[in-house]
């Protein structure tokens, strides 16, 4: 066997290593995610008898008793949460891309200095400001308010700084003066040259943007307490805070069951703009 031979095998055998460890990853993420739909189609009773990977005939049950759950409105619920979940990941990374763009392309006195003090605001915990920014929205009387879970969320520092480091790979300054000797404005050519180029980045963070609002519990714990304005994650700790005469299992499985669809939903549909662009590509040199 020529060293040729021997590269071709161990290139052989280190590929079949790689793939062996990806379905095995694979299949640990969905193994949990099966078990969740077994759990969801089992009785309380059920559940607390034991482990089975096998599945039962209560997964109807459990869907109709916790949509139609008197406790808690669990379709507002997941419309509180869609809401709220959508428009702070639409103006979230739009936003932070907006603000990327303007430290990509713009040099000015102070650049650095505004960089590095959205990096330091990185780094700053949202439990630290949690009671200061609790207090301040019971004054201002936006207590049981979507807006004060959604206009925050604009500042991200950190979709910021994956947008900057992606628009540096990407956008080329030789673009942007291109359009602008073209006549175009800044905001026509974010809009329409700049946004297109960072399809990619922006899916990745609506993804991720979509899923931390979607299962933020504790700012809306603390300013959302009518039932009407309630959202998926505290509903779900209502459920299992539930007296034990009430407390039923299979119900709090499928209502976990149900708020995930959602997300899987969405990185459904966003993955597809993630793949077209890593394949595609948007800017040919």
């Amino acid at each position: 066997m020529n060293k040729s031979e021997k590269g071709r095998l161990k290139l052989m055998i280190l590929r079949v290593i790689v793939y062996i460890i990806l379905i095995f990853l694979c299949v640990l993420c969905l193994f949990f995610f099966y078990l969740m739909v077994i759990n969801a189609s089992r009785s309380n009773a059920q559940l607390s008898s034991g482990f089975t990977l096998i599945p039962k005939g209560h997964f109807i049950d459990n869907l109709v008793n916790a949509w139609t759950d008197a406790s808690i409105n669990i379709p507002r619920g997941m419309l509180n949460s869609l809401i709220i979940a959508l428009v702070s990941a639409v103006l979230t990374t739009y936003f932070s891309a907006l603000t990327a763009y303007g430290i990509h392309v713009y040099d000015f006195k102070g650049k650095t200095a505004v960089f590095t003090f959205i990096m330091a605001v990185m780094m700053i915990p949202a439990q630290v400001s949690a009671l200061g920014f609790v207090q301040m929205m019971n004054k201002m009387h936006l207590n049981n308010n979507f807006l004060p879970l959604i206009v925050p969320s604009i500042a991200a520092p950190v979709v910021f700084f994956y947008m900057k480091q992606y628009m540096e790979s990407v956008l080329p300054l030789e673009i942007i003066d291109a359009a602008r000797v073209d006549g175009s404005g800044e905001f026509y050519t974010f809009n329409k040259i700049v946004l297109p180029i960072m399809k990619p980045a922006i899916a990745v963070q609506m993804i991720f943007s979509f899923v931390s609002s979607w299962n933020n519990y504790f700012i809306p714990a603390l300013l959302l307490d009518k039932a009407e304005m309630k959202t998926v994650p505290i509903m779900i700790a209502q459920l299992r805070s539930a007296d034990y005469s009430k407390f039923d299992m299979g119900k709090v499985y499928m209502f976990i069951l149900l708020a995930i669809l959602p997300v899987m939903i969405v990185y459904i549909i966003l993955s597809k703009s993630i793949i077209r662009g890593v394949t595609a590509g948007s800017v040919k040199g």
